[in-house]
């Protein structure tokens, strides 16, 4: 095609031209010494891409134009494309940008080859230089580089005009579970490199130490010159002073060249191995030489010696069987939509590292490169994901001719720029975009450029797991019950590893039986684990009175998850689209500031590289890592225990045993194991400085129950005032705002909304119970209040018995449902308390929110909060702070008087400063007004969460079923 072409082209509406002038990807970092391009740019935002010019305004590159300009905001689907053309067209009103800025040529660069490096661009790139067409490129998450040699002249000015077309045949292979953004995302470059020039270079790293470094090399001026030569130097990390080590350099690699190609070899002894666990990583630097041994060009890269290969049905690194505890991550910021900063991924990486996570899949494309870097420094195993997904149009497009190219040049694109990334161990051919010859020919093209990693493809295996002709090496299933996975595994058929690529969604107070799963893997072989889906929650931070974008002036409005006054988290629907997937963004198990939900301590506590037994008096400590040994934590022993009135912890230093990963070890017990329920905690932190972690910061919170309760007789009835009736029959109490009532009902979380529960408990009235007293009685010193309630499946009858003891009031309840109701939320009491009880202090599990099905990351003790810390402000206002296992709890002011409840046996707690029906109103926490008082709930029993939004409902031993309830607690004033 020639430049003059390039104008009357319409790429936009032709999914056969992936590029044109665009160079080949390669994966020689040019960002070192290059001149960036970011910063404020002339731009105008015009309605199609053949509009009118318009008027010049400002913009931030990187960055979004949805979140920058107001005149067109970002918008959420899921699976449906935001309009109705079917591929390859797109709408006429097609929303498209102008970027204009001059730049000064460096003078010094005469001679040499300039390069535009434009990082991202959604989704559709035209590039001009000084008035002349350049190239054109498509695929939102990968760079593209055009060559302006001919363009521009050094020590000049040179005009640089993009033009971004919002929609075209490419979007429908970017229909990706996210917010529709526009603009340029990542960075812009310019660079320079002498004519004869490094084109690539692959590193191939074998834990055994041998390295062999590819090399492609081209002049800009045609034939390579005579006698070029290349080199390259390996120098060690991490080395101590006593560690003996046989460096390589130059004088020992051999050089092989011919056609523009070089290849180094050498071998590394005593080489340190790269994993997730210990990533440790080498500097390579590989220079090109002109024959007067003068250097031409220079790439850096850090490398990490390490294997990945199939076995059978299991996935190794480095020979060893390894959990992917993995999480899907997407480049996301609440302010600045698709642009990151290598700041912000650090920190999203150093909280996964925090919470136990040690693989990502990149989903649902390429991340940043940044990203890969610190994968690698930090230590993650990546699944590299290429951007395709056709979910809206998955069945024609996947063995549609028109979109063959650009399946093969995203997929190939994506391996020739992360190719040299230890962390990456999988490449994935894309998501949702059913299954066809298109990704078999971009999977041949990936087999034969590179065979040291498998592939994956959830499409692929999905008809059927055994089938080991589809183009995918592992099952990759998305959100199979585990007891499919278990029967998979256990059937003999089963000949590839099985690991989820997609489980346990994570939307609003989701993630139950996240346990039981993990129990399920880890006592099954063949099944290998999975990635959460997902990491964020994609809130944008939204001003409430014109509805707009914060955008980057949003920075600090917003803390612990919660979107300052005036403003709120935006889901789909909020920017005012008509086409829109709601809260179904919200799905991550951080807030959009990066806050971790109370899952990601579950999820902590499951990934823990310490564990704890205790049976029959033998206390035993668990290694529970591939890798590593125990040195590099520290602990501290805690018994909690609770005899009667009488609570303490007792605290003691631990020293632990020297075990290999995945040993055991005996270690004596660290206290006598007392009279009365008891419970041993071994407080697990880092015992130096990690990269991801500075000295003290806590790593996991491992228990084992020593000794049971011991049951607590009835207290004795008690003389004093007698137990006060309403004209209604409900109890009157100094400190009690609403008496306490039966609650069937919770304010529906999104798995109750989209599992299809919600839409039961309202047909049966549980959202608006009416009660009817039926009988009201004395017997001696017991009240006894006997109601009915009305449902859809028939009555339920609750009978109250009230009992004035010492010090204050027993209340005996029972429930009876009938057999239609056969899973209701929850079955227990509902009260409101008086102002002014601020701080809940309680023994039970905690501190964090927990389940019945989601509560091993919440340790049993004593713990404190403030009460408007307990509610967990999950985007789409829900059931939330809920605490399991709950003993007993005191409600206080700041003078120390107020309430305290025993209860009966554990149960289910939450206080917050909402009744459920009013959480159940609102669609964002903006409209909430919290009470002055408290609402408690205590729960005989209460619904599991599962994950019944996206994937698997809670287990049956999680359900709250049908028959008679029975719960007691006793109310003491302070």
């Amino acid at each position: 095609m020639r430049r003059d072409h390039l104008i009357a082209l319409r790429p936009w509406e032709a999914p056969e031209v992936t590029s044109w002038g665009r160079l080949a990807m390669n994966a020689v970092d040019r960002r070192s010494g290059a001149l960036s391009l970011d910063g404020s740019w002339h731009f105008q935002l015009l309605p199609s891409p053949m509009g009118c010019s318009g008027e010049w305004t400002r913009t931030e590159v990187p960055g979004t134009w949805t979140t920058q300009s107001g005149d067109d905001l970002p918008q959420y689907t899921n699976a449906q494309m935001p309009w109705g053309e079917f591929p390859p067209a797109s709408p006429a009103a097609n929303p498209t940008g102008i970027y204009e800025r001059s730049v000064d040529i460096p003078a010094e660069w005469a001679g040499r080859r300039i390069v535009l490096q434009v990082g991202a661009a959604e989704s559709v790139l035209l590039v001009h230089v000084n008035g002349r067409p350049v190239g054109i490129s498509k695929d939102s998450h990968l760079a593209a580089e055009f060559d302006l040699s001919d363009v521009v002249r050094p020590g000049d000015p040179a005009t640089i005009r993009f033009t971004v077309v919002k929609w075209s045949d490419a979007s429908h292979i970017e229909d990706q579970d996210q917010w529709w953004h526009a603009g340029i995302t990542r960075s812009v470059l310019l660079y320079a490199t002498d004519p004869l020039h490094l084109a690539d270079v692959t590193v191939r790293a074998r834990r055994d130490g041998r390295l062999r470094v590819d090399c492609q090399v081209r002049d800009a001026a045609g034939p390579l010159p005579q006698g070029w030569y290349v080199t390259g130097a390996l120098e060690g990390q991490l080395l101590a002073q006593d560690t003996e080590f046989d460096r390589f350099n130059a004088e020992d690699m051999r050089v092989s060249d011919f056609l523009g190609e070089a290849r180094l070899r050498g071998t590394v002894e005593n080489v340190w191995p790269w994993t997730a666990e210990t990533p440790e990583l080498y500097d390579l630097t590989v220079r090109l030489h002109r024959a007067d041994g003068s250097v031409a060009d220079t790439s850096r890269h850090r490398v990490g010696f390490r294997d990945v290969e199939i076995r059978g049905r299991d996935l190794l690194v480095n020979g060893e069987r390894v959990y992917i505890r993995g999480v899907n991550r997407h480049d996301f910021h609440p302010l600045t939509g698709r642009t990151v900063t290598a700041d912000d991924m650090r920190a999203d990486l150093v909280v996964m590292k925090r919470f136990g996570f040690n693989a990502i899949r990149t989903a649902h494309y390429p991340n940043d490169p940044t990203l890969y870097d610190l994968a690698d420094e930090l230590g993650f195993y990546v699944v590299d994901e290429a951007n395709i997904e056709s979910h809206d149009h998955a069945h024609e497009i996947a063995d549609d001719p028109r979109y063959l190219p650009a399946f093969v040049d995203r997929v190939s694109r994506m391996v020739l720029r992360d190719k040299n990334h230890p962390s990456v161990i999988v490449w994935s051919l894309g998501n949702e975009s059913d299954y066809g010859a298109n990704h078999d020919a971009a999977a041949g093209w990936v087999r034969r450029h590179d065979p040291t990693r498998p592939i994956q493809y959830e499409g692929a295996a999905k008809l059927d797991w055994a089938d080991p002709t589809a183009a995918s090496d592992i099952v990759c299933p998305m959100y199979a019950p585990i007891e499919d996975c278990v029967a998979h595994a256990l059937s003999g058929k089963q000949t590839m590893p099985l690991i989820q690529c997609e489980y346990s969604h994570a939307m609003g107070n989701s993630n139950g039986t996240l346990a039981d799963t993990w129990a399920a893997i880890e006592s099954t072989p063949g099944l290998q684990g999975g990635f959460i889906w997902e990491f964020w929650d994609h809130g944008i931070l939204q001003r409430v009175n014109d509805g707009r974008p914060a955008g980057r002036g949003g920075a600090g409005l917003y803390e612990h998850g919660v979107a300052a006054p005036g403003h709120r988290w935006a889901y789909g629907g909020d920017f005012g689209e008509t086409i829109h997937d709601g809260a179904f963004i919200a799905d991550g198990v951080v807030f959009p500031d990066r806050t971790p939900k109370p899952v990601m301590y579950e999820h902590r506590e499951i990934a823990a590289p310490v564990r704890l037994t205790y049976d029959q008096g033998v206390l035993l400590v668990h290694n529970r890592q591939h890798f590593r040994g125990l040195e590099w934590l520290a602990a501290e022993w805690r018994l909690v225990r609770a005899d009667g009135g009488r609570q303490e912890t007792l605290r003691t230093p631990a020293e632990l045993p020297d075990v290999l990963p995945g040993e055991s070890a005996a270690v004596p017990l660290p206290f006598p194991v007392p009279e009365g329920e008891s419970w041993l905690t071994l407080r697990v932190v880092t015992a130096d400085d990690e990269a991801w972690a500075p000295l003290g910061t806590e790593v996991c919170l491992p228990q084992v129950r020593l000794g049971e309760a011991v049951a607590d007789a009835a207290p004795e009835p008690a003389s004093g005032p007698a137990v006060t009736l309403d004209a209604d029959a409900l109890l009157v109490h100094p400190l009690l705002t609403a008496a306490p009532v039966l609650s069937l009902w919770r304010a529906p979380t999104d798995n109750d909304e989209l599992g299809g529960m919600a839409a039961r408990w309202r047909d049966w009235g549980l959202d608006a119970l009416v009660r009817k007293v039926v009988d009201v009685r004395e017997e001696g010193s017991r009240v006894v209040v006997v109601a009915e309630y009305a449902t859809g499946a028939g009555p339920v009858r609750h009978e109250q018995v009230f009992t004035q003891v010492a010090g204050g009031l027993r209340v005996e309840e029972s429930a009876e449902l009938p057999e239609g109701l056969d899973d209701v939320a929850r079955v227990g009491t509902v009260f409101e308390t008086a102002p002014g009880l601020d701080v809940l202090d309680w023994y039970g599990q905690g501190p964090w929110e927990s389940y019945p099905d989601r509560s091993t990351g919440a340790p049993v003790g004593h713990h404190s909060l403030p009460v408007d810390e307990l509610f967990t402000p999950y985007l789409r206002p829900q059931e939330s702070g809920g605490r399991h296992g709950m003993r007993r709890f005191t409600l206080s002011a700041p003078d120390a008087t107020g309430l305290t409840v025993e209860l009966g046996a554990p149960g289910q707690v939450s206080v917050n400063r909402y009744r459920a029906e009013e959480l159940a109103a609102a669609a964002h926490h903006d409209e909430l007004v919290p009470r002055p008082g408290c609402v408690v709930h205590l729960d005989a029993a209460h619904r599991g969460l599962g994950t019944a939004s996206c994937g698997p409902d809670t287990s049956a031993e999680y359900l709250v079923a049908p028959g008679t309830h029975r719960w007691a607690w006793t109310l003491r004033v302070l």
